[in-house]
């Protein structure tokens, strides 16, 4: 039973210390703190001593404590908008997994075009953050300036602007919409267009300017169906579009719009291939039998492993002039074109 104080109440337990730790397992505080630290020199012996005492005393390392100690924790934002797309899910699950291999501990702040940025920044700030990481649909401009400010180092996925050390990580969209476009005419398609929301994404703006300037080359009119947002309901709206164009071959600047797409047609009477159809980004609905959508693999794992490579460097070489590079991609061929 627990002890009572006099009047009576319940005593609350008292919280283990790294002190406590060190007793139980005979060794120096110091050894307890760099046993918890990522490739600190300590001996594997007494980082077992370490671990087993802290096991037996429930004993957790407290990383709010010790970023105040060290002026930096182990935290890392992730800022990303759109999560209503199902690449975004998998994107920033990939981008956390890497996170946590590298000792890491995300932090997801959801945001969006209408959203305070400032709100985020504060956020952010407020965990000492040892970096950031925006994401394609995230507004940048105040985030990272403040970011910045505060000396936090910054990765961009999928945005085209330059800013002075600041890393980006950018997907092969010039190949996509260069190889959407050939396989589509090669597919037998005639007539052909693509949809997009270009003023609302880099990434949405870049493969669709890839893919008609590859038409122009090619000698082939191909209009831009343009939508508001890249998402499952514009692209069902845009396909009485495609279909009063005479239009049967499009390009779809990511899958979500895509399988909206593929429905809008196919309840305007255009589906079961009347009218081929490329997607973008390889999401798990892609693969669905309803859509069977032909489509670019974005790589995630790799996307991810591009990113934190380049977040890691920063931290160390926080005055490196600014990098860029690109994620591959690779077309996969299935029914829908």
């Amino acid at each position: 039973m627990r002890p009572r104080e006099g009047n009576g109440a319940s005593r609350e337990p008292r919280r283990v210390t790294s002190f406590d730790v060190a007793r139980a397992a005979g060794v120096s505080r110091a050894a307890v703190s760099r046993a918890f630290t990522p490739d600190a020199s300590v001996s594997e012996k007494t980082r077992q001593k370490v671990y087993q005492a802290a096991k037996e005393l429930g004993y957790r390392v407290n990383y709010l404590a010790r970023s105040l100690t060290n002026k930096r924790s182990d935290f890392v934002g992730l800022v990303a908008a759109g999560l209503d797309n199902p690449f975004r899910t998998q994107q920033l699950e990939h981008l956390a997994r890497a996170l946590i291999a590298r000792n890491y501990r995300p932090i997801l702040l959801p945001t969006s075009k209408e959203a305070d940025s400032a709100t985020v920044i504060g956020q952010l700030l407020h965990y000492a953050v040892s970096g950031v990481i925006i994401t394609s649909d995230a507004p940048p401009s105040h985030i990272f300036e403040e970011c910045a400010a505060e000396g936090v180092p910054i990765v961009l996925i999928n945005k085209g602007e330059d800013f002075p050390f600041v890393d980006r990580v950018v997907s092969d969209d010039r190949m996509s919409g260069y190889i959407a476009a050939d396989h589509l005419l090669e597919a037998g398609a005639k007539r052909l267009a693509v949809v997009a929301g270009a003023a609302v994404s880099y990434s949405s703006r870049r493969r669709a300017e890839a893919f008609l300037a590859r038409c122009q080359m090619l000698g082939i009119e191909a209009p831009l169906v343009p939508v508001a947002i890249n998402d499952y309901r514009h692209g069902h709206d845009a396909a009485p579009a495609l279909v009063d164009l005479g239009i049967d071959g499009v390009f779809c600047v990511n899958d979500y719009m895509a399988c909206g797409v593929l429905d809008g047609l196919a309840k305007a009477g255009r589906g079961g291939g009347a009218v081929r159809v490329v997607g973008h980004d390889d999401i798990p609905q892609a693969s669905w039998s309803a859509y069977e959508l032909t489509t670019f693999l974005q790589p995630c794992d790799v996307q991810a492993e591009q990113v934190i490579d380049l977040l890691v460097s920063r931290i160390s070489e926080p005055d490196a002039v600014a990098r860029v590079e690109f994620t591959p991609v690779t077309l996969i061929k299935r029914r829908s074109a």
